[in-house]
């Protein structure tokens, strides 16, 4: 005697019925919370990410930051640098090079080096004179800076502080000619005017515009003071 098959019984099939079917059974996912979110965020943490200082926990990636040549870090461009040079060397407007450069790109590790240039050869007999020089640079640059803003000149006084270091290489390149000819008086006056002049003009011609218009003297003449004072202190005068 068979009984129908009900909810909650078990219906047996044949072999030859169970070949035919065929299925898969899925799995529902299960996660277990092992407390390993507690170790990551710990109780110090969220505290402070609940009062907002979640930026104190924030670490910089240093590895994603490109390293960058001490030259560049330090914003020396050698090739200005030298370009520079130049246009104060060869102030002559012939020569086709754009001396306004130096004034409009004012940097200061080319001034830098021109004055402490001009200090080393300062050095010889006179080691205290160093530390004048530089002060007389930087306090000589801001006299003509703020004579200049009185006459009504629009410069900066990181142009007239380059300007005025760059000008020192006439006198630089004077230097040796000194050492040859010292016991000359009349030729070694001649090679000192000259210096001073050749320094004075690179300075002026670069900042006396022609904003100045008919004051260009009462600037041009305390530039060629500033120069007369920077030769006294190498030749001792």
């Amino acid at each position: 005697m068979q009984f129908p098959p009900t909810n909650g019984d078990f219906t047996f099939v044949s072999s030859t019925e169970a070949e035919e079917l065929s299925g898969t059974i899925s799995t529902p996912d299960v996660k277990l919370n092992m407390g390993s979110d507690s170790s990551k965020d710990p109780y110090a943490t969220t505290f402070l990410r609940q009062r907002g200082y979640g930026w104190l926990l924030e670490v910089e990636d240093d590895d994603c930051e490109e390293t960058k040549p001490l030259l560049e870090e330090l914003d020396i461009d050698l090739k200005d640098i030298y370009y520079k040079i130049r246009c104060v060397l060869m102030p002559m407007p012939s020569l086709g090079y754009n001396r306004q450069v130096v004034r409009d790109n004012p940097d200061f590790w080319g001034p830098l080096a021109v004055v402490l240039l001009f200090s080393i050869f300062s050095i010889y007999g006179q080691f205290r004179v160093v530390s004048w020089i530089i002060t007389i640079w930087i306090f000589g640059s801001l006299t003509i800076f703020l004579l200049a803003r009185v006459l009504g000149g629009e410069v900066s006084y990181g142009q007239v502080l380059g300007v005025i270091g760059y000008s020192l290489l006439p006198l630089i390149v004077i230097a040796p000619l000194l050492l040859v000819i010292g016991g000359f008086e009349v030729v070694s006056t001649l090679v000192k005017l000259f210096g001073v002049f050749w320094a004075a003009y690179s300075a002026a011609s670069l900042l006396v515009g022609d904003e100045f218009k008919t004051k260009k003297p009462l600037l041009i003449y305390p530039i060629f003071l500033l120069y007369i004072y920077f030769l006294s202190l190498y030749t001792g005068v």
